[in-house]
């Protein structure tokens, strides 16, 4: 029996998507950190559609859509903010002409959570060179691109833990410059 605060318009968007990219909802749960018994009773309009906004944000994320295309999702009151680095990075993943679905699938399937909560601006990009290094794979980027990308998330983590990058700037060009000259990109 149907519950009446379904909503069939959201239930369907999801199902759509499902079939249209064939889109194993075992997948679908585990990159929007839900069960996939959750899943098939959302497809399957047994319980009501999320109003949670992390679960529809992502997936928003996933589906290359906005949330608010979801009658449940409420702009939420803090304002989300972009770092250069994520925009470079869905940047990058349209320019090598990707959905945010094949640049997940690229990734094991215990990676791709976080990579949603990134892209979607809940989590900042990984700091781990080696990290950045599958993306950079992943997205083709070259030795600059990735040490560039590398280098501003480098920095925010250093701001946000009081380093004064004015102050120490002869520190930080020496940090960069020996840190560039010691990777290995291949």
């Amino acid at each position: 029996m149907k519950k009446n605060n379904v909503s069939k318009d959201s239930s369907k968007i999801v199902a759509d998507f499902l079939e249209k990219t064939k889109l194993h909802k075992k997948e679908f749960a585990q990159m929007i950190g839900v069960t996939l018994s959750y899943v098939y009773n959302l497809i399957d309009e047994n319980v009501p559609f999320s109003t949670r906004s992390t679960t529809l944000e992502r997936i928003a994320t996933v589906m290359d859509i906005n949330p608010e295309e979801f009658i449940e999702y409420q702009i939420p009151q803090d304002i989300v903010t972009y770092s250069e680095n994520l925009l470079m990075l869905k940047d990058l993943i349209k320019f090598n002409n990707l959905t945010t679905l094949d640049f997940l699938k690229m990734f094991e399937r215990k990676k791709r959570l976080e990579l949603v909560d990134i892209l979607r601006g809940a989590k900042p990009i990984q700091i781990d060179f080696l990290e950045l290094k599958q993306i950079a794979s992943a997205l083709s980027m070259s030795k600059e691109e990735l040490f560039s990308m590398w280098k501003k998330r480098m920095v925010e983590y250093l701001q946000e833990g009081g380093f004064n990058v004015e102050n120490n700037k002869k520190l930080l060009d020496a940090m960069f410059s020996c840190a560039y000259n010691s990777i290995e990109y291949s």
